[in-house]
């Protein structure tokens, strides 16, 4: 039975930060398509900065606009106080975003691409007390909390389990389970290397290509042609390194940001002035028990000053924010829009929630450096396709 319109059966919803869209993104988009042509697909994308600490270095307009090029139908935005977080809480605003929009099914890259082994996992963190017992005690043992996790998953399954999109999948499906979600959920293989700082080949990491644009390297055969006019305006978190600074040294305490204690402000402190470059910086701070995104984070958070009361007050998906709809994704969208009971905002006015307030101030800050007037375009952004 067809459920929103002629030809779609199903609504899929994926993830991504597109950061740039390269070759990867349009084989994982291409794969759905090739099962699901007609279905609706859905893409939660962060706005300004990643989860892993980093700027995103082309700006949320440009890349929902290549998302609905290569075959997105509806982009939605993940706010900066998931998008900047842990990968627990970075899911739970993606996959709650998504169950609003009713998706059917989620898909995730994998490289184990063992969605049985995945959910073997994800019960016995949820319902075994030696599971928390035994990522205490590794974190206690100086390990972070990845690696606590990855140990604790060997010592009880005896899987190996390390890698980044299954680490993140875990806690996709975590979400899922643990608020009762009704979406089904797949996988597609990923066989690159996610970390890999270096071009592999035409399908090539989003970290390697970033790091060939920083060195001047031609990147046009690791992403469609399209893209490559919306690489104009490129800029990467070091360019707002003497931002960070002013906001540490006027700022009387750095601990009334989120996770900032007084040693970290205290070592944050002590090699500000040291160091030139956030690199720099965080290699100064790293830790056994604190990884590098960690503190990526953490210094995106001193930028953009991101409280302890802020993380407090917008914790909750309060809202669904369109970044970017065609004819297709606006059917399926007025097929469901009455049974959500959050806003739908596609234009911004005053009355908008505090949080997508504070959404506007960080889109400000991520201006500084790059002067696209970000604010009017946060007011003029065109949503429809059509209007393109």
């Amino acid at each position: 039975m067809l459920k929103y319109g002629k030809g779609v059966s199903m609504s899929i919803g994926i993830i991504a930060e597109f950061n740039p869209f390269h070759n990867g993104h349009l084989y994982f988009i291409n794969k759905i398509r090739e099962k699901y042509p007609n279905d609706i697909l859905i893409c939660v994308m962060p706005s300004s900065f990643s989860q892993r600490g980093d700027s995103l270095i082309i700006n949320k307009f440009k890349r929902s606009d290549i998302a609905l090029k290569y075959g997105i139908d509806i982009v939605v935005e993940l706010p900066f106080t998931f998008a900047t977080s842990s990968s627990d809480f970075f899911a739970y605003g993606s996959i709650t975003l998504l169950n609003y929009l009713k998706v059917d099914k989620i898909i995730f890259g994998s490289e184990s691409n063992n969605l049985e082994q995945l959910e073997e996992i994800v019960n016995c963190q949820l319902n075994n007390n030696l599971f928390d017992n035994l990522v205490k005690l590794y974190c206690k043992q100086g390990n972070n909390y990845p690696t606590s996790l990855a140990l604790a998953i060997n010592e009880i399954k005896g899987i190996k389990i390390d890698t980044p999109n299954d680490l993140l999948g875990i806690s996709y499906l975590k979400t899922i389970k643990k608020y009762n979600y009704n979406i089904k959920v797949e996988t597609i293989k990923r066989d690159n290397n996610y970390n890999s700082d270096k071009l592999e080949s035409d399908i090539s990491s989003g970290l390697s290509i970033r790091n060939a644009i920083k060195n001047n390297k031609d990147i046009c055969n690791t992403i469609p042609s399209y893209v490559v006019d919306k690489l104009d305006k490129l800029h990467f978190i070091d360019d707002y390194y003497d931002l960070l600074k002013y906001r540490i040294l006027t700022t009387d305490s750095l601990t009334d940001i989120f996770e900032v204690n007084k040693g970290i402000e205290n070592k944050i402190r002590d090699n500000i002035n040291k160091c030139s470059c956030f690199n720099e910086l965080i290699l100064k701070l790293k830790s056994k028990n604190l990884t590098y995104n960690k503190i990526s984070r953490i210094l995106v958070h001193i930028l953009c000053d991101y409280t302890n009361n802020r993380h407090d007050r917008f914790s909750n998906i309060n809202y669904i924010r369109l970044l970017k709809i065609n004819n297709r994704g606006r059917l399926y969208l007025n097929s469901i829009k009455k049974s959500i009971d959050i806003p739908i905002i596609s234009r911004l006015n005053r009355n908008i929630p505090d949080d997508l307030k504070y959404e506007i101030v960080v889109s400000n800050i991520y201006d500084i450096v790059i002067k696209e007037n970000m604010n009017d375009l946060e007011y003029k952004n065109k949503i429809y396709e059509e209007d393109l």
